[in-house]
């Protein structure tokens, strides 16, 4: 699995303590935001909303761990996107629920409010929790088909009131997506691979270009 690590500016010193806490699982983890506090140039949660989502979107990653002080910001940014299932994880029983139950690509995890502690403890069996199992495998077995039927409903839903991605990067306002797009490594990721959404393409061709 390829997982983006996507920190925003107040979490940035979360960074390190998210990275051991995923390693040594098999995973290739791709750091894809700020590494620590006040790194520039600064990214904020509206950035890194943006970010994981476009990374989704283009398969280039199948999972983004992200967040912020309270987890709220990130879990409402990154929502605001087409195809996006997210889950707020404060606790490891967060993330067995919302792995088996909701199955989504993307996490958001508080990473100020109540970080003290052994919070680096709490945040390895957060993510012990969240690889136990297949994605989307039910809890209680009994609900498995009702879950899986919601989860589809939900994508359709999703589907139906967004616009396309290629549609969202041409029209949002500069300040809301540039950081993300000139962010150190993000241009080679985003074109590391063929795109193969050309509305997609060529507005992200147009935004480099400009």
């Amino acid at each position: 699995m390829r997982i983006a690590v996507i920190n925003e500016t107040s979490a940035g010193d979360r960074n390190a303590d998210i990275l051991a806490a995923l390693g040594g699982r098999g995973h290739e983890i791709l750091n894809c935001g700020m590494r620590r506090g006040g790194e520039a140039p600064e990214l904020s949660y509206i950035h890194t909303g943006f970010l994981a989502a476009l990374l989704l979107d283009l398969g280039r990653v199948d999972l983004v761990v992200g967040g912020c002080g309270t987890g709220q910001g990130f879990l409402n940014s990154v929502l605001q996107y087409p195809g996006i299932v997210c889950g707020l994880l404060r606790s490891p029983l967060d993330a067995f629920l919302y792995s088996r139950i909701n199955g989504g690509s993307c996490v958001s995890l508080a990473l100020n409010e109540g970080y003290g502690w052994a919070a680096d403890v709490n945040l390895r069996l957060i993510f012990d929790a969240l690889f136990s199992a297949e994605p989307g495998s039910g809890y209680p077995e009994k609900r498995k088909e009702p879950q899986r039927v919601s989860r589809l409903l939900l994508a359709d839903v999703s589907a139906a009131s967004h616009r396309a991605m290629g549609d969202i990067v041409a029209s949002m306002p500069d300040a809301a997506i540039l950081p993300a797009l000139g962010f150190p490594g993000v241009r080679d990721l985003v074109f590391s691979g063929p795109i193969e959404d050309k509305p997609l393409a060529a507005a992200l061709e147009a935004r480099y270009k400009a």
